[in-house]
């Protein structure tokens, strides 16, 4: 299996638990490891016959701006659902970083597997 990623996507999304939390959107950042075969793409030279991570970022950016959850984990289980359903990723690793959420931390945040690694 070979893997496309994408580093340190950018999202706003309304996320938090806490009153000043919700009044307004936060900036996440989101690390994507994404299963793919690329050796179709590799042979014909054509975006049509592999993962376009364009379309990737655009559809989670177009998720997360829609979303409103509490928990980052309910977004980062969200958005692997969407990934595996909408573009057929057979396996990811997601990353997603919620900055300053701790004054004395950069950044907090949770890592997920999902699906089989061919």
């Amino acid at each position: 299996m070979d893997i496309i990623f994408i580093r340190e996507l950018r999202v706003k999304t309304l996320i938090g638990v806490y009153p000043q939390e919700r009044e307004r959107p936060q900036t996440l950042l989101l690390d994507l490891e994404l299963g793919a075969d690329i050796r179709p793409a590799a042979a014909s030279d054509r975006l049509d016959d592999t993962l376009d991570y364009g379309a990737v970022a655009r559809r989670i950016d177009q998720f997360a701006a829609a979303s409103a959850f509490e928990l980052v984990e309910t977004l980062a289980e969200r958005i692997a659902e969407l990934l595996q359903r909408e573009f057929k990723v057979p396996w990811l690793r997601l990353r997603l970083r919620k900055p300053g959420a701790l004054a004395s931390a950069r950044d907090v945040g949770l890592l997920i597997e999902r699906g089989i690694r061919l």
